[in-house]
């Protein structure tokens, strides 16, 4: 199987990682899930649409609110004409997205999904996505 950019240094560097052999903070526990890559300076040729994303399978009954706490760090290379954007995706529909464009860094503390009107099994999920302006 060939490797992308989102799937090449999994385990180091990417996808489900140790907090501190990134350099960070997990929110609750050791570890945490990197979408894209947490080692700055790795570039890759991406265009608008491509994406990497988490789920799993919910039951939203009685849930009112899907919540995520991110950082968005994008290169200043990025060219104008895209940006990235983190999404909280519902069976997926995004419910919640914060956009960065190139150079800019956000920490996304409460990045919230109203899912208070859906009961059941549903699937949602988390994705970083590079979309055209």
């Amino acid at each position: 199987m060939a490797r992308t950019a989102f799937d090449a240094r999994l385990g180091t560097t990417q996808g489900r990682a140790l907090a501190s052999s990134v350099g960070t903070v997990a929110p609750s526990g050791d570890y945490l899930f990197v979408l894209g890559d947490a080692e700055r300076g790795r570039f890759h040729d991406l265009a608008p649409g491509d994406h990497a994303e988490v789920q799993q399978v919910v039951d939203l009954t009685g849930v009112d609110l899907v919540r995520a706490q991110l950082r968005l760090r994008v290169p200043p290379s990025t060219p104008a004409d895209v940006r990235w954007a983190a999404s909280i995706r519902v069976d997926g529909v995004s419910f919640a997205q914060a956009t960065s464009a190139g150079g800019r860094e956000r920490a996304l503390t409460d990045l919230a999904a109203n899912v208070s009107k859906l009961s059941g099994l549903h699937t949602v999920a988390v994705r970083l996505a590079l979309e055209g302006a």
